[in-house]
């Protein structure tokens, strides 16, 4: 029997995924030291549910696509609207050498997913999926490539899959990544300290590392970190912000939507969530750069977040898990390769380019975050290693904006570009 519900009774069900997600991700201990989303803990759950429907009794379910459809550009939207490249000063050179590191790692990263894929007599695309889509890229980019996948290219499974792949990367960005950290710091001879020093005492104790010590740069850590790695504390919006802000939602799918009309047939043809974020970044610069509007990063930020978690619930509604059965064996064994990849390039390219320093450790715990998982991921790394050792106000300066959007904007055209090969 197949039942078809309205924009109305998706919503309900999706919202109720999130209440499910929040409340096993506040119970369960493991949910929570992995960083695991809540749409994730709740969507798991919701989609072993309509799989017992579907094999006991018959039962599918078709979902609102639109509403799906709407949010996901909501959330890529979000991602544009957020890059301000104007926060490259504040970062300054180290932020733009560790995104050169980390962009070069999205290449290895689809390069590896796609040998392994062919090697293993899967489709060269799906390597992709086990690759940056899903690992660097997380869920949203997960769902949303895969949407494109199965719809443009005909690949059965690529969104199941890569909720798969990329619930896999946040447990294994989250175990990776201290460990990693420490053997580095090790080699540089630093001991544990306690974490309450004051700046004197960090130059004593770790006179090799470069930490920035002033109260300026210590508050812009922080605000990074608030902006974009804790989405459930309380932002104080209004009304009038919050209209305004979804006026410049409007812009970007709009935008989005025009240029994929446009571009269609031509060189320039992208998924239409590539064009949200480009319409994002290009709103958001041009105001802030030509006519000094000053956005309200807050409500963003908050529609944003709201957007994603809703996509994830409905995505993760519609997975077919019966999918993945002909997959795991193969699957399994890139993503293991993948893992010991990014612990190869953590240790001898991204500690040895950002200085080989302590802040130089840090960041390797945050590159090995987001480079497996999500952007949440590499800050719990990062606060896990400088509670143990010395704060690193550096790397919660550089890590949050490159793995909150600079690192999406790459990948969406890594990826581009990886689609259009002859090969693929």
């Amino acid at each position: 029997m197949e039942i078809t519900l309205n924009g109305y009774y998706t919503l309900i069900l999706a919202t109720l995924v999130l209440l499910l997600g929040r409340f096993l991700v506040r119970k369960v201990k493991f949910l929570e030291d992995f960083n695991i989303p809540e749409p994730v803990a709740g969507g798991l759950i919701a989609a072993v549910i309509v799989y017992a429907l579907n094999f006991i009794w018959g039962y599918s379910f078709n979902f609102h696509q639109g509403l799906q459809t709407a949010t996901m550009l909501m959330f890529f939207a979000s991602i544009g609207l957020s890059a301000d490249f104007g926060r490259l000063k504040a970062g300054g050179t180290p932020l733009l050498i560790f995104t050169i590191v980390v962009s070069i790692f999205i290449i290895l990263q689809d390069v590896v997913g796609v040998t392994m894929a062919s090697a293993l007599g899967l489709d060269p695309l799906l390597g992709l999926v086990t690759g940056s889509i899903a690992l660097t890229g997380g869920h949203g980019t997960a769902g949303a490539w895969g949407t494109v996948l199965e719809q443009e290219y005909g690949v059965v499974g690529a969104t199941t899959l890569g909720i798969a792949v990329a619930t896999y990367g946040l447990v294994a960005g989250g175990i990776v990544g201290g460990p990693v950290a420490r053997r580095l710091i090790n080699k540089l001879g630093l001991k544990p300290t306690p974490a309450n020093l004051n700046p004197s005492d960090v130059e004593k104790v770790a006179g090799a590392q470069s930490l920035y010590s002033t109260k300026h740069s210590e508050k812009e850590a922080s605000d990074n970190q608030e902006m974009f790695e804790k989405p459930d504390n309380i932002r104080l919006i209004t009304a009038s912000s919050t209209i305004e802000t979804l006026a410049l939602f409007a812009g970007a799918l709009a935008f989005a939507d025009l240029m994929t009309i446009v571009a269609e047939g031509t060189s320039f043809e992208l998924p239409t969530f590539v064009w949200a974020l480009a319409g994002g970044v290009i709103l958001r610069n041009s105001l802030t750069m030509i006519f000094n509007f000053d956005m309200f990063d807050r409500a963003i930020d908050v529609i944003g977040n709201a957007s994603l978690s809703l996509f994830l619930a409905m995505a993760l509604l519609s997975l077919k898990l019966w999918e993945l059965t002909d997959l795991a064996g193969p699957v399994l064994i890139i993503l293991l390769v993948q893992t010991f990849v990014m612990i190869l390039y953590v240790y001898f390219i991204t500690f040895k380019v950002m200085g080989k320093n302590y802040d130089a450790a840090v960041l390797s715990a945050g590159h090995c975050g987001f480079g497996m998982g999500a952007t949440p991921t590499a800050i719990a790394n990062m606060q896990a290693v400088t509670d143990r050792y010395l704060p690193s106000p550096k790397a919660f300066l550089i890590v949050p904006m490159v793995g909150a959007f600079f690192v999406d904007i790459v990948n969406a055209t890594v990826l581009q570009i990886f689609t259009k090969l002859p090969f693929m």
